[in-house]
């Protein structure tokens, strides 16, 4: 039985329906259950920033997680398919009124994205000073904190109800789907067989 640890919320219930249509059946998790198994799946309801290391770990087969918590994370992981579900950027947000001055020596950034901020700054050879926070993440720049913040921008609503704007955009994301290196070997015919299924959904080939 393969194991596949999903995100809770939106992305978990697109990937579902896709399950849903490959076996033209409904797949949902019921009431807060963290556990669904069905039609020789073992699905598991974890948090988005979990979803990596359940994989990793050995603890699910697959998984389907954003390419920002992949990139972001850098674990030991086999990427396997683009599902081009909750599409979003990873983007640099600042206050309406300011500018992004590339030349400060060292541009404060508040964030829960910390190697995704420090790579892109050493990309830029731009000294940076990464404050790590865990929400609220659009109040630093309004009271001092940091000079900028790099975070999710799906639509762009919170930080313009925040009165911050996109300063520049690092990158683009989409949930993956996402194989253990072991379970890849141990079980590639499951694993390619599901993929394959997978994929004919993503492209439109089955609905």
């Amino acid at each position: 039985m393969l194991t596949i640890a999903l995100p809770k919320g939106r992305i978990a219930e697109e990937t579902l329906d896709i399950f849903s249509k490959i076996f033209n059946t409904n797949f949902a998790f019921d009431n807060r259950k963290l556990i669904l198994e069905a039609h020789g799946f073992r699905f598991l309801n974890v948090r988005n920033q979990d979803v990596p290391t359940y994989v990793a770990h050995g603890a699910a087969d697959l998984g389907v997680v954003g390419l920002d918590v992949i990139t972001e994370q850098e674990l030991d992981i086999i990427d396997l398919l683009d599902m081009q579900l909750g599409r979003c950027k990873v983007a640099i947000g600042i206050k309406n009124e300011d500018a992004l001055d590339w030349n400060k020596p060292d541009i404060k950034i508040a964030t829960k994205m910390v190697n995704i901020t420090k790579n892109y700054f050493a990309q830029k050879a731009v000294g940076v000073q990464v404050i790590k926070l865990y929400g609220s993440i659009e109040l630093a720049p309004l009271v001092g904190l940091a000079d900028a913040i790099v975070d999710i921008v799906d639509t762009g609503a919170t930080m313009r109800e925040n009165g911050l704007k996109v300063a520049e955009e690092i990158m683009s994301s989409s949930a993956h789907l996402i194989a253990n290196n072991n379970s890849f070997y141990a079980k590639k015919n499951e694993i390619l067989s599901i993929y394959d299924k997978i994929k004919k959904v993503v492209d439109g080939n089955l609905s």
